[in-house]
């Protein structure tokens, strides 16, 4: 049997995304992928998936489906909430970490994200084509995801068979980023400014600007000035990397950025806290904190033992309204009826 699901309300910007497109940056191709990988990784473990499945990222305004073939196991995790619209006519509200199961022409109406991004999983992922070894969209090439394009109102997306445990869910409690300060590793041309500009990039605090998306966060804040020009040699650039134009204003490269650029980079973010920009909007504030390698790799340990330990959180439960056969087996009901067959009527004695 086949299961799937029909997007009824494309909600905005919503696209597929899993854990990137990796190993053709040398032909020109982005990363791309998820801009929250453990948020991403989360919803997916909270469904049965592999960490790195495809999903649906939501940035903005979630959307709207429908289950069109057989059960659909879905969760999802973020700042945001949904309603589910039985057959049967019942509404019920569905918190995020909580998985739920559609029956056929169930809808789920995904609502605001009130923060940062979001993800919903389909149990079994979210069957798109693969191209160059990953399902994530990469709009600018239309490449991934469905057709290389956020979702519209009549696409369809394959997924997998909710595991069947007797009308039990799951749930978990929000796996946290942490906060302070985005950490850095400086370079690789931090040596195109002087000591005090430095000194200036990791004390100032940064305001995201308007014009930032998944390729790049551009800052607003305290400008950087170059020793001698802001343009370098073109070369390999990575999401991470802090470049610094002429202007002066930074910009920080994200999930979908370039793969070169010819402007000085000041230093590059850590791998352990880009989850922690996808969850910036426009407006809110970060600063920076150079680290070492040795610290950046220790970070990065701790979150993966942090998320391991979350996903052995994972616990079942039981959503309200559902009938729980083990208890009615448990209390022996059939022990408590009658037998009629020895008892006569009235009109029989």
């Amino acid at each position: 049997m086949k299961h799937a699901i029909e997007i009824t309300d494309a909600g905005m910007a919503n696209t597929v995304q899993d854990a990137g497109r990796t190993g053709h940056r040398s032909i020109g191709v982005p990363v791309s992928g998820a801009a929250d990988a453990l948020w991403l990784a989360c919803a997916n473990r909270l469904v049965g998936n592999a960490a790195d499945a495809a999903a649906i990222e939501i940035p903005l305004a979630g959307p709207s489906l429908r289950a069109t073939d057989g059960p659909v196991r879905a969760v999802l995790v973020g700042a945001v909430d949904a309603q589910l619209l039985r057959t049967d006519g019942q509404v019920q509200r569905l918190a995020a970490g909580h998985t739920v199961t559609l029956r056929k022409g169930d809808v789920l109406r995904v609502g605001v994200v009130r923060a940062g991004v979001a993800y919903l999983a389909l149990a079994g992922a979210c069957q798109v084509p693969c191209q160059l070894g990953s399902r994530s969209t990469y709009a600018r090439a239309r490449l991934g995801g469905v057709a290389g394009r956020a979702l519209t109102v009549g696409d369809r997306i394959e997924c997998g068979e909710p595991p069947s445990h007797a009308g039990l869910e799951w749930r978990a409690s929000v796996f946290e980023h942490g906060d302070g300060p985005i950490r850095v590793m400086l370079g690789p041309q931090d040596d195109a400014f002087a000591p005090h500009t430095i000194a200036t990039f990791l004390r100032e605090p940064y305001r995201v600007g308007r014009q930032s998306d998944r390729m790049g966060m551009r800052l607003e804040g305290a400008t950087l000035t170059h020793r001698s020009g802001a343009d370098i040699t073109s070369e390999g650039v990575v999401p991470g990397a802090i470049q610094v134009p002429g202007n002066g204003a930074p910009i920080v490269l994200l999930i979908d950025a370039q793969t070169v650029g010819g402007y000085a980079k000041i230093a590059t973010v850590i791998r352990a806290d880009l989850p922690r920009l996808a969850q910036l909007r426009p407006g809110a504030e970060l600063r920076f904190a150079a680290v070492t390698r040795a610290e950046a790799h220790a970070t990065r340990q701790r979150q993966t033992e942090a998320l391991a330990r979350w996903t052995a959180s994972i616990e079942t439960y039981r959503p309200p309204g559902t009938v729980d056969l083990a208890a009615l087996v448990e209390s022996n009901i059939v022990s408590g009826m009658i037998d009629a067959r020895n008892e006569l009527m009235p009109w029989e004695r």
